[in-house]
């Protein structure tokens, strides 16, 4: 019992020291930092204005679910299709040719994907609501472990490939990123982080990423000195970049985000609203990736609270709606909680609300300030791909673990075509056709189809299915027979 009270790791309603308060935050907005900068680079919204939106809504989450739930509100992938059609149906040529020119949207074009978006947020609130009003158990009709747990592998392994490309040399790469010293960053990143995670303890052994990025810069550093200007793999940041600054001290030390008003667009919400469905199957199978992880820590820590976050399902679903509300109002992306987080949180065993709570008033204070998104947008790419191969493996990893904690029956037939649709149409739409699959002339998110088919698909494959309930009694009968016998 001594060494369950004595486990290593922050419980949701723990509040680390301030200064290892600091720590674990700045770790989770590293870990955040990359994915929701490429989705604002990719689809054109002002990075510091979505850094800021990200960290504003994270803050609004924690407080909307009560202080209860640990997650991190990021950028989501499944827009960028979405908001990439809105722009090519709503935009003018001239609007168009200056994206391309400058890497920004036009303003009034984000303003038009901010009223997708924020209607999109209705989307995740209604979804919350029936939880709320119809029981946990009508939404795993309909999102089952079977389903949950196949979104999460493939939300991991679909981004396999950008671990890879962000960790290794490309062909088309000039100077030191096409030389094999890239592969030297990524891996010194990679190995290093698995080892402080394996072998680290107490506080170091807490913060394994923020250690491996360190070390990574360190063996980029290196590198450098050594071999000069040519061998620099530390970034630039572009000027598309930084905000349009409404104020700025000398040395444009502090730039004021770009912040945008919404403006009505039909064509926004045809594009946009529809694709939070395809989050809402990914944001349930993050509550159940946490519950697994916090009832895990509890356990070990030999505490009898009962977090029960899964428990706490609808609240996530109209936190986030609300969240995707909150971004889209000041000019930032749509998203959704990070799996990225939660692979941070399950590597560190660090769970502590005020932790996520911190992070995002750190991500709010570092939009302001561009030399500080400078210092991270400058993080070699070679270090974030070491750091990636490992979360979204683990993103992936924890996919399994949801099918195995909820005991799914990997025999049945119903399981294992649900399980075999999910992941080879969101693996393979991914490297098959980028991401977004070509379906009767409209360009379907590849996590989105998968979702949406595996859920129709368990639904016509549980008709005439009967209820587990009558299994389970059965069950109960013959295992008190044994026992008495």
């Amino acid at each position: 019992m001594s060494k369950n009270n004595h486990a290593i790791g922050y419980l949701p309603n723990e509040t680390p020291e301030p200064w290892k308060l600091l720590l674990y935050a700045l770790q989770q907005v590293i870990v955040m930092f990359p994915a929701t900068v490429t989705v604002a680079l990719i689809t054109g919204f002002q990075v510091s204005t979505t850094i800021f939106a990200s960290g504003l809504a994270t803050v609004c989450f924690i407080l909307i679910t009560g202080r209860k739930i640990p997650l991190y509100y990021g950028s989501s992938f499944a827009y960028l299709a979405a908001i990439s059609g809105m722009v090519l149906s709503e935009g003018t040529a001239e609007q168009i040719s200056s994206f391309k020119a400058s890497g920004i949207l036009p303003v009034e074009l984000i303003s038009y994907a901010q009223f997708g978006i924020i209607l999109s947020g209705l989307v995740s609130i209604a979804a919350g609501l029936l939880v709320k009003f119809s029981g946990r158990n009508a939404v795993e009709k309909i999102l089952p472990p079977s389903i949950t747990g196949s979104i999460a592998m493939i939300i991991g392994l679909s981004l396999a490939g950008n671990a890879l490309s962000d960790a290794a040399p490309q062909a088309s790469a000039t100077g030191v990123t096409g030389t094999n010293w890239v592969w030297v960053v990524s891996l010194a990143t990679l190995l290093s982080t698995i080892l402080f995670s394996r072998y680290l303890k107490g506080l170091f052994g807490q913060l394994p990423l923020l250690l491996g990025a360190i070390f990574g810069c360190v063996v980029a550093a290196v590198i450098f000195a050594i071999g000069g200007a040519d061998f620099n793999l530390f970034r630039a940041m572009p000027e598309a970049a930084i905000s349009r600054s409404i104020w700025t001290s000398p040395g444009n030390i502090i730039a004021v985000p770009a912040f945008s008003l919404p403006r009505y667009s039909l064509a926004a919400v045809i594009a946009i609203m529809p694709i939070a469905i395809a989050t809402i199957p990914e944001s349930t199978a993050h509550v159940y990736q946490l519950d697994i992880y916090v009832n895990d820590l509890e356990k070990k820590k030999g505490k009898k609270i009962g977090y029960r976050m899964a428990d706490l399902l609808h609240k996530n679903l109209i936190g986030d709606g609300i969240c995707d509300m909150i971004s889209g109002f000041v000019g930032g992306p749509a998203g959704t909680n990070y799996g990225e987080n939660i692979s941070t949180m399950a590597i560190s065993k660090v769970f502590s609300v005020p932790v996520m709570f911190a992070a995002g008033i750190i991500a709010m204070i570092i939009s302001f300030f561009t030399p500080l998104i400078s210092v991270i947008y400058g993080i070699p790419l070679a270090v974030i791909g070491g750091l990636e191969i490992y979360l979204f493996g683990s993103i992936a990893a924890q996919g399994i673990a949801i099918m195995i904690d909820k005991k799914v029956d990997m025999f049945s037939a119903k399981n294992l075509a649900v399980i075999a649709t999910i992941m080879v149409i969101g693996v393979g739409g991914q490297y098959a056709f980028g991401g977004n699959i070509p379906f009767f002339g409209i360009k379907v998110p590849c996590i989105a189809g998968a979702a949406i088919l595996g859920i129709l698909l368990n639904l016509i494959l549980s008709i005439g299915e009967k209820k587990k309930d009558d299994d389970s009694e059965v069950s109960d009968e013959t295992v008190e027979e044994v026992t008495l016998v």
